[in-house]
Order: C-alpha cells, then structure tokens, then sequence
C-alpha cells in the first residue's frame, strides 16, 4: 500500500477522479507478430556511485546530464509496520508533518522551495518505509540538501500544525477508504485478513480513533527513534557534478549526530497459515460484488520472488492475460479481475481479486479464481506466455527508469526492502533465466487452497433482511506490536529566531533543458506524421489520431464515440481482440484506443527494435475494425458496469453532475463515456458510422516519439498507412446550447457517502481563446499545486479536506472552469464557502509578484517534466494537434507563461473565475450538511443519488 501526501496538481487535468483503493494497476505492453526471445541484458544496469558518512547516512548518486532536473530522495526505514500500538497510521501522518516547520525552515517552506521554483515534492508511506523525494530545477540542489538534512535533525513539532495535519490526514482517510467504492476492501480488510501476528495485518492509513489517540509527545519520540542518519538513505539523481555533490552533502548531512542507542525492529515472523478462512462483509455505496484470495509469499529478496513476479504478469498484466481472456472477455463474469505481488521486507501476499460482472455472484467468481489459481498449479505455461511476460516486464522497468526520480527510487527502495542497491537489477537478471517448471513450482508452493484468506465484498443492500449482517473484520488480537519507548532527554526543537536562522542557500547557475524539435511530414493521402528524435532509450511511443470525439456523441448517444473508440482494438477483418492483445503484448509493449472530446486516438507504446512488426498492428486496429455484434454486446456491458461503479463516488458523480449543469445540452456536457441508458441504445450500425465520420488520412496525425529517426519513421508510416483511402465523411455540426447560463445549486443525495464531492463550475473558454495562457496562471494560482490558494484555504489553515484545486477544460470550444475537493460531510457548506470566497478574491486585487512567478514556475516546471518522457511528448504533440495549435508552441509555452502579467490575470479572473454565475454541486450524505447549505442558498435543488439522470440537462 502507498499513501501519498498529495497529487495535487489539478489543473492538468479537470476534476479529477477521488484517489482510489484499486489494486495496483499494471501498465499494458507493446505488443508484436513474432516476439523476439527476452533478454534481460537489454536493460542496462542504473549506474550509481555510493558512499556512507560517519553517522551512517547511506547516499547514492545518479548522474545524468541529459535533463535539466534533479531528483533529491530521503528514505527512512520505518513505516506502517513500526506504528506504536493503539496507534495504527501513526507512521503516516507523522509524514505529515515533516513538510510542517524545521528549525530553520517554516512551515510549509518545502513547497516554497519545490513548487514555486517549477519542481514538485511528496512523500508516501509504506509498511516498511517512509520516503521524501523532490524534483527541482538542477540549480536547486543545494537547498534542497540543507532542506532534507534540517528536517532529519530539527524538525519543530507544535500543537497547531499538528491539530491541522491530524485533520487532514482523517479526511485522506474518507477520500481514500470511506468515500471510494471498494476503498475499505483494500485499505483496510485485505491487511487484516491477510496478517495473524505481523503488525504487517494494521492499515497503514489507520483509523479516526487511533488517530486521534496519537499525542504531540509521541511524534517527537517518534522523530527521535527512526528520524537518524543511519536509519536513512539519501539518492541524489539528475544534471549535478559529483564533487559539489559531495561538498554539500557533508557540510549539511555529515554534522548530523547518530544517537548511541538502537534502533527498534520488528523482529516478528508471520507463521505458515495452513488453514483457509474466508470472511463476507456488506457495506453501503458498493455498486458490484468483489472477491479478493491473499496468498502468503517470501520476503522480496527471496530467490523465488522473479518467478512469482512472472507468474503475476502471466495472470493479469494486459489484455492477452489469463484473467482478463477467460473471466472478463470470454466468460464476461468480472467486470475487472487481477493480480498483484505485494512484497515486503518480511512475509508479503500473492493477491488475485475479481470486480463481478453486474448480475454474476461472488460464488462463481471465487471459483473461477481459484481455477486459475490451481491451473497455474497443475499445468506448465506457455512458451509463449512466458516470452510475453518477460518481454513486458522489460519494457515496464526501461519506462520506469526514463527519470531521474524513477531511477532514484528503484535504487532507494532495493537498499530498503532488499538491503542491496542492485536488487532490482539482479532480480531482472534472474527473471530472464525463470522457465515454465519454476512457475509452477511457485504456485504449487505458495498458492495452495489451505493457505488462502479469502474476503466477499458485497452491497449493503444485499445484506440478509435476518440474521448476522456480514463477519466482522479487525486486526487480530494476536498481533504482536510493541510499545512506543520514548528515548531519554528528548529535544523539543523551536523554530529558530530570525536573527539565528540559517538562510536556505541561494541557487546556482540555471541549467537549460533542450525542447524536443518535431519534424513534420505528410504523405500522399493526407496522413500527416510528427516525428521527436530521442535515442536515450531503446523506447518509440506512437499515437494516431482522427479528429471527432466524445463532442460528436448525439443528443442522445452519450458515449457512442468513446464505445467506437473502444472496440478499434476489438476485432479488426484479420485478427480478433485476442490476437492483437497477443501480438503487441509478445513483444513487451501496449496498444490501446481511446477518445477525447475532440479526437479519437489509438496509441502504441514498444521497444523499438520492435517497432516494425507492432505498427503492423497499430495500423490494422485503426484501418480496419470490424465492430461485430458480440464485440459491441462485451463492451456494452464492460462499459456499463465500470459507469455504475463511477456513479457510487461521490467527488466523481459531482463532477458529472456539474459539467451537465454548466454545458447543459452542449458538446461538453454529457458524460463522455456514456450513461446505462445511452449505451444500452446504441447500435452497431451508429458505432460504424461513427468510425467512418472520424476515422479518414485525411482527417488523422500520427505523432511518434523515441528511438527512431525521421527517414524511418515516415518508412513504417508509407508502408503500413500509404494505401489507406478512405474518404472523410462530412462531420456533424457539434451541438451547441445556451442553457449554461443559468446556474444551478445542486445537491445530490448519497446516503451513508463517506466524504461529500464539492464542485463549483461556471462557464469557461476555447483553447483558442488569446485570454487561455492568463486564465492558465490564473487557474495555476486558484488551483493548482499544493501552493494554490484553495489548498492554502481548504487544506492547510483548516485540515478540511486532503486536497483542493481547480482547472480549466479549454478545448477546441469553450469548456468550463471548476473548483472542487471532498470533505466530510459535515464540511461541505463551510467549504463550499471557502470556494466561493476564494474565487472572488482572484478578481478582486493584482496577484503579488512572488505568488505570480510561483504559480507561472508551476506551469514551466509541470511542462518541461512532461516532456522528459516518450508518451509524455506524444501527448503534448496530441493534443496541439487535436486543439489546433501549432506544433512551434512547445518553444512558445514557456515564454508566453511568463509573459503574463499581473493585470492579466486579475482582468481574466474578472472574466472567468467570478463565481457569480457559478453552479455549486455538493454530492453526499444530504442529512448531515442540508439545513447549514439552505441557509446560505434556499433556492437549493435536492435529487436522490439513484434518480439522478445525467442524460437530461435537467438531471431529472
């Protein structure tokens, strides 16, 4: 489990999805005819230099010069599985609370030295660590060295900030475990059913009560037993010079003392279970039925730890998986299934988990689980299976490491969780040599019947009218957890005085990063084609695009272009939805289809020396689908199901509601990728002509990014789309409507919803607009990042809500503009307030110089890390193309950030942020915030959660 501070920067994309207590997602594979054999070798080893101070502090440095960023890592070794007992999260929020005062720093100082200088910092905890990683200019590396080394050794701990990130922490709690459909499955029961004696079996997220319990004396105690050099590891990465590297790391970390007592260790061994226990619970606001089986497996640095990596891929990684072939297409019994390996310092779990399908039982899901589970058992597999796991894994752990900071982090974590730096590359060496009989080994040992714990997670409403309502879970009295012993003499720092503090090192010279440069191209049928040179991985990611989007979607066709774009990777006149899963995925890579509003898009991602047989694929799936009657039927339903599990989030339906209510019947307003009633009515001969209005050469753009040159690529592009004639439909006229011009107060009815979804939206502006890079510093200073003046507001003066923001959906029309967070309850109307107020207040005075060179630092800074990567600069490229922007903005963007000015933004804020002509949408437990919200707005309109209906602008 990884809890994170904050992924706070909403502006990048508009009302985001609440965080979700998913099991970890695996990223797809590129995918090819004939797959070579894999050969771990291909990955190159990190190449690190490593040394260790007096005091134990262990520092690694990783030198690339190639960006102009800088990656600044501190891993401690402690987590959830230290936490004090009676004080479960404990570990968590004391993460918290290191981004609060240090001797010499203030309070919050970290985002002023990230953030407002075009960087990012954030920090999670795990059940065996706590980590801290920045990303800056690499001009800022050596404040951020006295930065991390004055909150190992000083940090201030004081009852108001503390008061304040309790709070917040309790609503991260609500966001991600009490708010998000299946968050307490993963958050909380799996740990514990999945434990008998480790304190591995205590939610890392804890839980309000032992929150609460957790004392200002114990976070000290706590700072003072883990918070020490030789209980922590520093991983510098990114454009630095190794000798100034060194200076500084021992003039700031070297004076750190290493305290002369140990450090405590959880030294409990989980024992075998050898009996299965299977548990049923019912909790409200579940829209479907899940099954999770926990498995016992070794420690991470067990030697059959690649084998059970691979047996995982096997399972569920990417669409030619066992699970996703057998339970979610061919049988349709889980709306999603998978597997994740969650290794440990100590004794981890082998986790297979099912979503069922609307209608199935949580019966046959076990059974088939258990099916593929025992076939993994009994039989050997395939050669081809076992050549298309390794290829994606190898290409998963070269995306991973295109960063200075994921570099940092594999290195971090192997001395960790491993004790060796190298762990991660001798574990891919290992992977490559696994065969078929190691697989089954594993499984035969490790995932057997008598050692499974097993969770039904079902709907409330299922619960039995008589009798028990569903077993009670809770950690296990038998937990073994020590107290937390308070070491003698304790310092309680104090903030320093003015005149005493230390000043935060001025940076250094700035180092430039070079843009990537686009050549353009068009062939002789109108395809045109953007090539970006970047050999510094064997990597290529492709995107072709055709313009016609989820905008296109009729008046009552919600989702028709988003269900085409689905099925393109479905069928195609020679291969079926499984063998272009099988091709791409042999060869390590990725093929999906999408839609936008405004486009269509299907997108490869592979090795490049597998570039030549996947864009065989890429070009079948986008040329020649086929849409059959059983592929539309699937995906109508796999669609429909996942639309129920959204509507059950209450910061998701907010922002649902609150585009309806702004865009009404325009482009924009419905949901894009339908309701239950649109898709049920959609018909294979209007996703064919759908296809046919947006899918022509004429009307498409292939981008492609990485390891080839311009000459090879316009090759691949003659030979796989050079014949392609077909003809460009006319294009619907999109639908306009004026109906956003009257603002709604809306509350959505949700009973038992574990947090309320805040949204205030109003109308907004086209991309095109000449206001969009002043109403994008406006925005930035409103909503985006940890510094925006909401999360100041909403988050941090008031622990009200773990995160707040706001963004602008400036598309090829006008979108809107939207504030949003999630709170308790409660909360809402006080929030809702805090919103409107601060919307106000954008228009009301000139932002002053050093917030408005803070928020433009945030967008250069966001701009140049998304273009460090290969998909990342395909998506930047994508999108200019599909809003119409010339390609010579990647050069402009910065330049025109920081040529807005003060008045500008105070004048678009004017224009676009008053919250006058706003809707405000709050969606919850209506019982517990109603009658405070009617105060302030009488005219408030009331609709329960299962009426509302997101096909009418009325919602009614």
């Amino acid at each position: 489990m990884r809890l994170t501070r904050a992924a706070l920067l909403m502006g990048a994309a508009l009302l985001p999805l609440a965080a979700t207590a998913a099991p970890p997602a695996k990223k797809p594979a590129p995918k090819a005819a004939v797959a070579a054999p894999a050969k771990a070798a291909a990955v190159k080893p990190i190449a690190y230099t490593v040394r260790t101070l007096a005091n134990g502090l262990r520092v690694y440095a990783i030198r690339d010069t190639k960006t102009a960023n800088v990656s600044v890592q501190v891993w401690y070794d402690v987590g959830s599985k230290d936490d004090p007992k009676g004080k479960s999260g404990f570990a968590h929020m004391f993460e918290h609370l290191m981004f609060k005062a240090t001797k010499n720093l203030k309070s919050e100082n970290f985002d002023r030295l990230t953030e407002d200088v075009g960087g990012y910092n954030n920090a999670s905890t795990n059940d065996d660590y706590t980590n801290y990683f920045e990303v800056v200019p690499a001009n800022h590396l050596e404040r951020l060295l006295f930065a991390e080394a004055d909150r190992m050794a000083s940090l201030v701990v004081e009852p108001v900030s503390y008061a304040s990130e309790r709070d917040v922490v309790k609503e991260e709690l609500r966001l991600r475990t009490l708010a998000t459909p299946y968050g307490k499955l993963y958050s909380i029961y799996y740990p514990e059913i999945s434990y008998r004696v480790h304190p591995y079996a205590r939610p890392g997220i804890g839980s309000l009560e032992n929150l609460e319990a957790a004392t200002i004396d114990d976070v000290r105690a706590f700072h003072a037993t883990y918070y020490r050099p030789d209980n922590a590891v520093l991983v510098v990465a990114g454009n630095f010079d190794p000798a100034q590297l060194n200076q500084w790391v021992d003039k700031y970390f070297a004076g750190i003392k290493k305290p002369d007592r140990p450090i405590p260790r959880v030294t409990v061994t989980e024992p075998p279970r050898t009996t299965p226990t299977r548990y049923t619970v019912y909790e409200p606001n579940t829209p479907l039925p899940a099954v999770l089986v926990s498995y016992q497996v070794p420690s991470d640095n067990n030697a059959d730890i690649p084998a059970l990596t691979l047996l995982d891929a096997i399972l569920s990684r990417g669409d030619s998986s066992r699970l996703y072939q057998d339970l979610v297409y061919r049988d349709q019994l889980a709306q999603s299934a998978n597997t994740f390996l969650d290794t440990k310092q100590g004794t981890g779990s082998f986790v297979v988990t099912a979503t069922m399908a609307d209608g199935k039982s949580v019966a046959d899901g076990e059974k088939a689980l258990r099916a593929e589970v025992a076939r993994a058992r009994d039989t050997l597999v395939t050669p081809a299976e076992l050549t298309r796991a390794k290829n994606q894994l190898i290409t998963a752990t070269i995306e991973s490491r295109e960063t200075a900071d994921g570099k940092a982090s594999t290195i971090a974590r192997s001395v960790i969780i491993d004790g060796d730096p190298a762990a991660a590359d001798k574990q891919l060496a290992a992977i490559g040599k696994v065969t078929a009989a190691d697989i089954r080994r594993v499984a035969r040992k490790y995932l057997t019947d008598n050692g499974s714990a097993l969770i039904n997670y079902m709907p409330a409403e299922m619960a039995p009218k008589d009798g028990p309502k569903g077993d009670k879970i809770a950690v296990p009295d038998t937990v073994e957890v020590a107290e937390l012993k308070t070491p003698g003499n304790v310092d309680v720092v104090k903030p320093a005085s003015d005149a005493d503090r230390v000043a935060v090192p001025a940076p250094g010279k700035p180092v430039v990063a070079a843009l990537p440069a686009p050549v353009t191209m068009t062939l002789a049928n109108g395809l045109k084609l953007i090539v970006v040179e970047k050999h510094d991985l064997p990597l290529i990611t492709t995107q072709i695009l055709a313009n016609g989007g989820g905008a296109a979607d009729p008046a009552d066709r919600a989702g028709l272009n988003s269900l085409t774009a689905d099925l393109m990777t479905k069928g195609t006149k020679t291969r079926s939805a499984t063998q272009i899963a099988n091709e791409v995925e042999k060869l390590g890579g990725s093929i999906s289809s999408a839609v936008g509003w405004d486009a269509a898009a299907v997108t490869l991602g592979v090795k490049s020396d597998q570039i030549t047989p996947a864009m065989a694929v890429l070009a079948d799936v986008a040329r020649n689908p086929v849409f059959t009657e059983e592929e539309l039927e699937r995906d109508r339903a796999q669609t429909i199901d996942g639309v129920q599990v959204q509507l059950k989030n209450p910061g998701r339906l907010a922002s649902l509601v609150a585009a309806r209510t702004v865009m009404g019947g325009g482009p924009y307003g419905h949901p894009i990728t339908g309701t239950p009633r649109s898709l049920k009515a959609i018909t294979r001969s209007e996703v064919q002509a759908a296809y046919a209005r947006t899918w022509a050469p004429a009307r498409a753009t292939m981008v492609m990014v990485g390891d080839i040159t311009p000459a090879a690529a316009k090759a691949l592009a003659e030979a796989n789309f050079g014949s392609w004639q077909a003809k460009a439909m006319p294009v619907a006229t999109p639908k306009t409507d004026s109906t956003n011009a009257a603002p709604r107060i809306i509350v959505v009815d949700m009973p038992n919803a574990g947090q309320a979804g805040v949204v205030v939206a109003r109308p907004g502006i086209a991309r095109s607009d000449p206001d969009f890079y002043a109403a994008s510093v406006a925005n930035a200073t409103l909503g985006v990042g940890f510094s925006s003046r909401l999360n100041q507001e909403i988050r941090i003066k008031r622990g009200l809500a773990y995160g707040a923001g706001s963004g602008i959906a400036a598309r090829r029309q006008p979108g809107y503009v939207a504030a949003n967070t999630q709170t308790k309850n409660p909360s809402a109307p006080e929030v809702v307030g805090l919103i409107i107020d601060t919307m106000k207040g954008m228009g009301a005075a000139p932002v002053p110089d050093a917030e408005l060179a803070s928020r433009k630092a945030v967008l250069i800074g966001d701009f140049g890390r998304e273009t460090e990567t290969t998909g990342g600069i395909a998506g930047v490229l994508g999108d200019y193309v599909v809003e119409n922007v010339p390609l010579s903005e990647l050069k402009a963007f910065t330049p025109k950030v920081e040529g807005v000015d003060a008045a500008a933004v105070q004048r678009v804020a004017q224009r676009l942020l008053d919250p006058t002509n706003a809707s405000i949408i709050v969606v919850g437990d209506a019982k517990l915030f109603l009658d405070d919200l009617r105060k302030k707005y009488p005219s408030v309109e009331v609709i329960p959660a299962d009426k509302v209906n997101l096909d009418s602008v009325s919602l009614k």
